[in-house]
């Protein structure tokens, strides 16, 4: 299935090492910057729907405020307990100074 890219931000709205989260057709979408590249979750954690973009970042994995489960934030996979169901993960792509994220419409 093809992904509408929608705009969402300039990359200096993110500075390195947060998230942001932006909604997105209706979606909360926690957008992160790491290591200088960009990654798109929902921010929604899979254990009990807590906020992951208010979570911690460390590296490529943030961590849900609630209770700690971690994910993945390239591939949207639940790294710990009490997480186990992964959580949607979403393209990033940069065009012409902005950022755009891509949404299924099956997503």
């Amino acid at each position: 299935m093809t992904a509408e890219f929608i705009k969402v931000c300039s990359p200096c709205d993110l500075p390195e090492g947060t998230v942001k989260v932006f909604v997105v057709q209706g979606k909360r979408i926690a957008l992160c910057h790491t290591e200088g590249k960009f990654y798109a979750v929902a921010d929604l954690c899979s254990h009990d729907d807590g906020p992951l973009g208010e979570g911690e970042l460390s590296d490529h994995m943030i961590e849900c405020p609630r209770h700690g489960a971690r994910f993945d934030i390239k591939t949207g996979k639940a790294l710990c307990l009490p997480a186990v169901r992964p959580i949607p993960a979403y393209e990033v792509e940069l065009r012409d100074g902005e950022l755009f994220v891509g949404i299924c419409s099956h997503d």
